[in-house]
C-alpha cells in the first residue's frame, strides 16, 4: 500500500484554502501523516530605493510576518479537527518557489492545494501558483476545488472528508501505473468504490467497437489484484470520445468524489500536453483531482 507520511498544504486564507485543508487533514488523519501548513508572504517591492529607508522597510516586513504568523495559527486553530496538530510555517518570497522548496526540504509525499477552478474553456486558469506547482512538483499534487456535492458529516470529527467513489483514469502507461498504486491505497483507506476508466479516442466507425471494448475491459480487470478486490469494490469502465470530456461526464454521472490521473513527468507538462486532458479535468471537473507524475 502506498504510504503518505508527510503532507504539505499551502494556505492563502481564502475559502479555497479552507476546503483544501479539510482534505489535507483528512488524509493526514487516515495515514497518520505529519501535516505542514505553509503561508507565503509576497516579497515587498518598495516604491522607493530600499537603501533609502532600510529601517522603515524592515519594520514593515517584520510586522507583515508577525501578522501572518498569528493569522496562520488562528487559521489552524479554527479549522483543525480533533487530533490534528499541523506544523505552521510562514515564509517571505515567491510562492511557487517556496512551496516547491518546502516540499523538497520536508520530503513530503503529497501537496494539497486549493484551486479557484473557474469554469469555461475561455477561462482555463487554476491560479498561477497552483498551476505552476502542478507542473513542477516532484511529488503528487491534490488540486482541490469545492466538490459538486456535499458529503462532509456535521460536527468536529477529524474525518471531515468522506471519499465514497474514486475514479482512476488510465492509458496503461508507466505513469498511470504509479497513479494506480495511489488509487488502490486511497480506496482501501477510505473503503471507497474504485472505478478504472479508460477512454478510447479516435475509434473508427468501421472498427469492431464491442470487441475492442471487451479487450480493454479484460486488461483493466487483470490489473485488479485479489487483495484489492478484498479491500474495496471495483469495476472497469470504457468510454468512447474525447478523453477529458468523457472523464468529466463520468465523474458527474457517478458522483465521483476524487479523480486520480497520471501524467508523463514534469518536463512534459507543457500546456499542449497537460492542458489537453489532465489540466482540463482539474479545471473543469466536479471534484478534486490527484495528479501523479514521474
Amino acid at each position: 500500500m502506498q504510504q503518505i507520511e508527510r503532507i504539505l498544504c499551502p494556505i492563502d486564507f481564502s475559502e479555497f484554502s479552507v476546503t483544501a485543508y479539510d482534505y489535507a487533514q483528512s488524509l493526514a488523519w487516515h495515514y497518520k501523516a505529519t501535516l505542514f501548513l505553509q503561508h507565503v508572504i509576497d516579497s515587498l517591492t518598495p516604491f522607493y530605493p530600499y537603501h533609502a529607508f532600510p529601517d522603515a522597510y524592515n519594520e514593515i516586513c517584520r510586522k507583515l510576518r508577525a501578522d501572518a504568523e498569528q493569522q496562520l495559527q488562528e487559521f489552524a486553530k479554527k479549522h483543525s479537527r480533533r487530533g490534528i496538530q499541523p506544523r505552521c510555517n510562514v515564509q517571505d518570497g515567491v510562492a511557487t518557489d517556496l512551496i516547491l522548496r518546502s516540499a523538497e526540504v520536508e520530503a513530503v509525499n503529497l501537496i494539497v492545494m486549493g484551486t479557484h477552478g473557474l469554469r469555461g474553456l475561455d477561462h482555463l486558469t487554476l491560479g498561477s501558483v497552483t498551476e505552476k506547482v502542478l507542473r513542477k512538483a516532484r511529488c503528487p499534487v491534490l488540486a482541490v476545488r469545492k466538490p459538486a456535492h456535499a458529503f462532509a458529516p456535521p460536527g468536529g470529527e477529524p474525518d471531515l472528508v468522506q471519499l465514497h467513489r474514486i475514479l482512476y483514469c488510465t492509458d496503461f502507461s508507466d505513469n498511470s501505473e504509479q497513479a494506480f498504486v495511489h488509487a488502490v491505497s486511497l480506496a482501501a483507506e477510505y473503503k471507497a468504490e474504485l472505478t478504472l476508466l479508460q477512454v478510447l479516442e479516435g475509434v473508427s466507425d468501421s472498427a469492431d467497437i464491442e470487441n475492442e471494448i471487451a479487450k480493454v475491459i479484460e486488461s483493466l480487470e487483470k490489473r485488479i489484484s485479489p487483495e484489492t478486490r478484498k479491500n474495496c469494490m471495483t469495476k472497469a469502465v470504457v468510454r468512447i470520445g474525447k478523453a477529458y470530456q468523457q472523464i468529466i461526464e463520468f465523474a458527474l454521472e457517478s458522483r465521483t468524489d476524487l479523480v486520480i490521473m497520471g501524467v508523463r513527468g514534469r518536463h512534459a507538462l507543457d500546456l499542449a500536453v497537460f492542458g489537453s486532458t489532465t489540466y482540463r479535468v482539474v479545471q473543469l471537473g466536479p471534484c478534486p483531482v490527484l495528479v501523479v507524475h514521474i
